[in-house]
C-alpha cells in the first residue's frame, strides 16, 4: 500500500500540470461548441464573428500564463504590420507558444496563424479549438494563401521532433528543412524569430531512449510523455526580423536563418540560437529558472 501510494504520488508530481494544460485545452474546446450551438454559427472559425469568445479564451490562458509562469512578452514590436512569418523553437509541451497567441490577441487584436503536426488533427474533440485559433495542416499552398490575407504565420522547423528530443541544452533539430524559407520567399516576407526563455525548465522529456526515437521516427507519433510543471519564469522574446531579399534563394535564406548573420552572428549559429544564447542559461536548470521567477530586479 505505501509503495503504491508513493508511486501515484510521484506520477501526480510529475504528470499533474501537464495533465492539467490538456483539461483546460478541452474546456476551451467546450465552451467554443456552447458558444457555436448557443449563436447557431456556421460561420468561417476565422471570421470576426468568433472574435468574442476567440478574446475569452485569450483571456482566460492569459490569466493562466501570468499566475503560473508569471508571463512575459518581449519584442512585440519586431513583428511586421502586415504578415510574416515567425519561426521558433518548440519546447516540450508548447504552451509558452499559446501564451504568446493570447497575449498577442489581447494586446494588438492579431490572430497568428500555427503550423501543427499532422498527428494534432487526429486528436479526438479539440477540432473546432483548432480551426477557431487558426491551427492549419501548413501545406505551402495554405501557408501563401495565409500571408496573401496578411495574417503571421507560425512555425517550428524542430517540430514534434525538437519537443521529444531535444533537451535543457536547447538543441535545434531542424534537420533539412527549408519549406518555410521558401514559401517565405514566394510570398516576399520577412521571418520573425522567437523563442521563450526556461521553456525546457518548465517540462521536459524522459532523456532519449534509442526504442522511443526509432518508434517515433516509424510512426511519427509522441510516444514520450512530457513532465514537469514547476512554476518558473516563462519570457517570450521575439526577435529582429529578417527581410526579404529578392536575390537570396532558399538555400541562402536557411543559412541566414540558421547561421546568425542578422541576430547576434558573433555569438551564435542561428537567429533562433542567438535568443537562446542571449537569453538562456545553458545548460538550463530548473532551480534557476524558479528562483527568477521570484527575481523582482529582472523586471
Amino acid at each position: 500500500v505505501i509503495i503504491g501510494s508513493l508511486t501515484i504520488s510521484a506520477i501526480l508530481v510529475f504528470f499533474i500540470v501537464p495533465l492539467t494544460i490538456i483539461f483546460c485545452i478541452y474546456l476551451s474546446n467546450f465552451l467554443l461548441l456552447i458558444y457555436q450551438r448557443n449563436n447557431e454559427l456556421k460561420a468561417d472559425p476565422l471570421s470576426d464573428v468568433w472574435n468574442s469568445v476567440r478574446k475569452t479564451i485569450a483571456r482566460f490562458w492569459d490569466i493562466y500564463a501570468r499566475i503560473w509562469h508569471g508571463y512575459e512578452l518581449h519584442g512585440v514590436e519586431n513583428l511586421p504590420e502586415g504578415p510574416g512569418i515567425l519561426v521558433y523553437y518548440h519546447g516540450a509541451i508548447p504552451i509558452d507558444y499559446l501564451y504568446f497567441l493570447s497575449r498577442l490577441y489581447l494586446w494588438k487584436k492579431r490572430l497568428c496563424l500555427s503550423v501543427a503536426d499532422h498527428f494534432v488533427f487526429r486528436l479526438p474533440g479539440v477540432q473546432l479549438l483548432l480551426r477557431v485559433t487558426g491551427v492549419m495542416p501548413g501545406t505551402r499552398e495554405e501557408c501563401l494563401v495565409a500571408l496573401k490575407n496578411g495574417y503571421l504565420v507560425s512555425i517550428s522547423p524542430g517540430g514534434v521532433r525538437e519537443a521529444l528530443f531535444s533537451d535543457e541544452s536547447y538543441q535545434l533539430m531542424w534537420g533539412n528543412r527549408k519549406g518555410f524559407a521558401q514559401v517565405a520567399l514566394e510570398a516576399k516576407v520577412p521571418i520573425i524569430p522567437m523563442y521563450t526563455q526556461n521553456v525546457r525548465e518548465g517540462y521536459r522529456t524522459f532523456k532519449e531512449r534509442r526504442f522511443f526515437r526509432q518508434l517515433y521516427e516509424i510512426t511519427r507519433l509522441p510516444f514520450t510523455p512530457p513532465y514537469g510543471g514547476l512554476p518558473v519564469k516563462f519570457r517570450t522574446y521575439i526577435g529582429k526580423p529578417i527581410p526579404y531579399d529578392p536575390n537570396v534563394t532558399t538555400e541562402e535564406l536557411v543559412e541566414k536563418v540558421c547561421k546568425g548573420k542578422f541576430l547576434f552572428s558573433f555569438q551564435t549559429k542561428t537567429a533562433v540560437q542567438a535568443l537562446i544564447s542571449k537569453h538562456q542559461t545553458i545548460p538550463g536548470s530548473m532551480w534557476k529558472a524558479l528562483l527568477e521567477r521570484f527575481d523582482k530586479r529582472r523586471k
